[in-house]
């Protein structure tokens, strides 16, 4: 079944052995009108008092509070001096004021540009430097963090600190280096203006966003996403859970800062009138608790937390919680029994921040083995093509490649990068980075990734990334990072590397070395070290061979050896 736009929907009729699921109804929203100040004020007129977002520790905001805030915080930004369409920094944690301070910068019409709140060192510098953003919105936690950086600090000259209600004596100065170059002012004075009234200036067409995410080749690159493409992104996730205003979405360990999190999530729950329920510093053993408290519906899983659950023992009230639908990403292999043990259904899908969920999963619909995501939306076409761009047959792997039939779905591009977008926009086609193929019927499957990221606990990794940091250690003559497959469904990171003539090196010294200068998800978990890593005659490393080679007896594991990380 299909509704006007094309897009593939689950009828009732195909539901009513499963009662326990709605049929999805589409916002259907004009082209116009897809910008989030239009959609957070039509909510806050049609929800009003209804909860939009609620916390594990008791706090909430209505729809019609967050219109209104997110309007103060807005007009608090134009008289600061944050112009139209100026990219802003923001590292800050999972709280109601992130929630504010997204959709305010969209009213405003600048761009946000979200910071993982684990990156430090050259890392952080590069995306610093690379978005040319010369204000960030930061939780005071990590000013030190900027301070080792300070010198390095292109664009940046002033840092807005950000404290939690309830934090003891907050500094409200800025550290010595740092203090140089910026000036400081506090999150608090921008709302400093009482006035809620505020027209959104942005159009669909405007940068909402610079996302950072791994690329299929290099270091991490900014994806430049419009209003439109934030909600297509948003609407296409909100298909995959059939979301409706019964609903009530749990985080489950999703950070604002994350795009799964922020639109997946918060976004998608918006535009259908749901409630997202918000935990600040999730643990696994919380899930269950969280879930029973709040009454949760629904949940975005990925595949370690899936793991997780699956792996505890099994109890008689498995089957009794408010959890209906899930939607697993990648699916475990044990997804039938997960759903019979648990109570619930699941949906997967397929898309990338650049091109968002042109592949569903519905509820409804068979899936054939864990690496079928599903069929391509009335929204996409989708081809499987070989090295030349020739669609390759049935059944044989390629490069997944994906075409939206409307305009404003997609990316604008890779900022600052118009060779790269060039190259990955060839011959008309958005070329994922990606391997798959599809079966006769049309489902897609997804294979491996094509290149040098990588995907651990939903976050992507460039290798040429985590290689720069492990190069830097003296003892290290080399190294060539790759992921390899642990259990069913999730990566983990290994280096081989090739030590400096004459030298030995400890796993557990460069693990302490990487440690203090890398994200803890990005620290390699398998180390092996070699006399040469392979190479092709002009000089390229070999990767594929150490990939096929994988984990062996002489591989030692971060994990085995109870290494704790600092987070």
């Amino acid at each position: 079944m299909s509704d006007p736009t094309g897009r593939n929907v689950l009828s009732i009729e195909g539901l009513q052995s499963k009662p326990m699921i709605k049929a999805f109804i589409p916002s259907n929203l004009p082209l116009e009108e897809r910008t989030v100040g239009q959609i957070l004020a039509r909510q806050a007129d049609r929800f009003a008092d209804k909860n939009f977002i609620e916390t594990t520790s008791g706090d909430c905001i209505s729809y019609r509070d967050i219109h209104m805030r997110s309007n103060q915080f807005a007009q608090g930004t134009a008289a600061f001096g944050i112009e139209y369409q100026e990219p802003v920094l923001v590292m800050l944690p999972d709280t109601i004021d992130y929630v504010t301070v997204w959709c305010g910068l969209a009213k405003r019409g600048a761009i946000e540009v979200p910071i993982n709140l684990a990156y430090r060192k050259s890392i952080l510098e590069r995306l610093c430097n690379d978005s040319t953003a010369k204000k960030i919105i930061i939780d005071h936690e990590y000013v030190g963090r900027l301070e080792e950086i300070a010198d390095d600090l292109e664009h940046l000259d002033c840092v807005i600190l950000y404290a939690e209600d309830g934090d003891p004596d907050p500094p409200g100065i800025l550290p010595p280096r740092l203090a140089q170059t910026c000036r400081v002012a506090q999150f608090e004075d921008l709302f400093s203006d009482t006035s809620t009234d505020f027209e959104p200036a942005p159009q669909y067409s405007d940068l909402v966003g610079i996302m950072y995410t791994s690329g299929t080749t290099g270091a991490s690159k900014g994806v430049s996403t419009t209003h439109s493409h934030s909600f297509c992104y948003a609407d296409g996730a909100a298909e995959i859970f059939y979301l409706s205003e019964e609903d009530r979405f749990y985080t489950a360990g999703l950070p604002l800062f994350h795009l799964a999190g922020q639109w997946a999530v918060c976004y998608a729950s918006m535009i259908y009138g749901a409630t997202v329920v918000l935990r600040k510093g999730y643990r696994n053993d919380n899930f269950w608790s969280d879930i029973a408290e709040h009454n949760c519906t629904v949940v975005f899983l990925l595949g370690a937390i899936a793991n997780f659950l699956w792996q505890q023992p099994q109890l008689p009230e498995d089957n009794k919680t408010p959890l209906k639908k899930v939607g697993m990403f990648p699916v475990m292999t044990e997804h039938e029994e997960f759903c019979e043990r648990f109570g619930v259904e699941i949906s997967t899908g397929y898309g990338s921040t650049e091109s968002p969920c042109p592949v569903i999963h519905h509820f409804d619909e068979p899936l054939p083995n864990n690496q079928c995501v599903g069929f391509p939306t009335g929204r996409y076409d989708v081809k499987i093509l070989d090295k030349n761009d020739q669609a390759c047959a049935t059944g044989v792997v390629g490069e997944i490649c994906t075409r939206p039939r409307a305009p404003w779905e997609i990316m604008l591009g890779y900022w600052r990068q118009p060779e790269y977008t060039a190259q990955v926009f060839r011959n008309l086609w958005y070329h994922t980075g990606d391997a798959g193929y599809q079966d006769d019927q049309g489902r897609l499957y997804f294979v491996d990734r094509l290149t040098d990221s990588m995907r651990r606990r939903g976050e992507n990794i460039s290798s040429m990334e985590v290689e720069d940091e492990v190069n830097q250690h003296p003892d290290v003559l080399e190294c060539a990072v790759f992921p390899v497959w642990v259990g069913h469904s999730e990566q983990e990171v290994m280096v081989v590397i090739t030590p400096q003539p004459g030298v030995t090196l400890e796993p557990e010294e460069l693990i302490r070395f990487l440690d203090q200068r890398m994200a803890y998800f990005m620290i390699p978990r398998y180390i092996e070290f070699t006399d040469a890593i392979p190479k092709t005659p002009t000089g390229k490393m070999e990767k594929y061979k150490l990939r096929t080679k994988g984990i062996t007896p002489k591989t030692w594991d971060r994990v085995a050896a109870g290494i704790k990380l600092s987070r």
